[in-house]
């Protein structure tokens, strides 16, 4: 009988172990003493400029959470991997971050093309894909505990501005030139469509493969398209490529791109050639004499840490693990991936005093923030065009 009562009883507890692995599965990455955050950039390929300043913006955050005592006791820990920019890299690294490292959460990982790669290995084992550096559509539809997006996407910001922007500059036949991957098409589908609410088609596209550096050809079948407006689905080094190799052979449309060129490394390394170029803009550039003082103090901060000037990633990163670090405190002690989600849902508005838009997420809409305005270089530095 003892026996029998002996063996019901390990049953039992198998019973209980077995009920209970998804519970421990999902809490990878949380001790009572530390939270593990994975990213995934690019510290090696053509969105290392990007790439780099984020994780410093991330870093530095971090550091200020944990020198004030951390999260509801728990400090925090950024554990970074480098996928220059490729899906395969992307699979690997999400691998060792995901089942090695054991990272909580993910947060900040930059390119469409890497965070899609990347989130199936991710949501198998329960971790959360948050504020990637990326504007696309699969960054927050369809809704689920484990996507949440800050940056408004591509296809609704170009879709909005670009019909804008081609009456106000009284442009008559549109183009575009655009990356052939999943960030390219999503900038060409925005423009385009918003185009046709104006009675408006493009009249050619030319495209390219990550990492050109030549566009020769592509900007010959434009010009002899007699384009006066081009969309471009470009990042950081193909857009003053592109538009230098224009200018060098007499072809002048008004150039736009999407807030994946909206950067200050544009002027830096085109110079006057890029003078004039438009993009969709999130938030405001944070340049050290921002007429903002908490953005002259925030940079400040950041050059005396790093003996370098922020720039507008460098305040993404930042802003990404400080609206995580909030989720991640309300959350409470019991911190799991589904009460890190409803924590995201019902914190209400975060509100940024560095030029960054309101976040505010609902139980049925992970897009943190919709604003998107349309920004041009003027004198090397951007300007919102009011």
């Amino acid at each position: 009988m003892m026996k029998g009562r002996k063996i019901t009883q390990l049953c039992a507890i198998a019973a209980f172990l077995v009920a209970a692995g998804p519970l421990h599965a999902q809490l990878q990455g949380v001790t009572d003493n530390e939270v593990l955050i994975g990213s995934i950039q690019d510290l090696s390929g053509p969105l290392a400029g990007f790439s780099k300043m984020a994780v410093a913006g991330m870093q530095m955050r971090v550091d200020e959470i944990n020198n004030a005592g951390g999260l509801n006791g728990r400090r925090l820990r950024l554990i970074v991997e480098d996928s220059a920019y490729t899906p395969t890299r992307a699979v690997q690294v999400a691998q060792k971050l995901v089942n090695q490292d054991r990272v909580f959460v993910m947060a900040g990982s930059i390119g469409s093309v890497v965070n899609n790669a990347a989130m199936p290995i991710q949501f198998e084992k329960n971790v959360m894909n948050f504020a990637p550096l990326t504007a696309h559509r699969d960054m927050f539809e369809p809704v689920s505990k484990l996507k949440f997006a800050v940056l408004d996407d591509y296809y609704g910001a170009m879709k909005e501005h670009t019909p804008v922007l081609y009456k106000r500059v009284g442009a008559k036949r549109a183009c575009a030139l655009y990356q052939d991957d999943e960030f390219g098409l999503e900038v060409f589908r925005g423009a385009s469509d918003g185009l046709k609410t104006i009675g408006v088609t493009m009249a050619e596209t030319a495209t390219y493969k990550r990492g050109a550096t030549e566009f020769s050809s592509q900007v010959a079948r434009l010009r002899g398209a007699n384009c006066d407006f081009v969309v471009m689905g470009t990042l950081i080094r193909e857009t003053p490529a592109a538009i230098a190799e224009a200018r060098k052979t007499g072809f002048n449309p008004t150039f736009m791109g999407s807030v994946g060129a909206y950067t200050e490394l544009i002027p830096m390394l085109g110079r006057e050639v890029v003078n004039g170029f438009y993009a969709t803009s999130s938030s405001l550039i944070p340049y050290p004499d921002s007429p903002n003082p908490a953005v002259r103090k925030w940079a400040a901060d950041f050059k005396a840490r790093t003996n370098a000037d922020p720039q507008l990633f460098t305040l993404y990163g930042y802003w990404i693990i400080d609206v995580l670090g909030r989720g991640i405190e309300q959350a409470g002690k019991n911190l799991t991936t589904e009460t890190l989600a409803r924590a995201l849902e019902t914190m209400g508005t975060v509100n940024s005093s560095l030029g960054l838009p309101s976040i505010a997420f609902t139980e049925k809409n992970h897009l943190g923030s919709s604003y998107s305005a349309i920004s041009q270089i003027q004198n090397g530095r951007w300007v919102e065009v009011k």
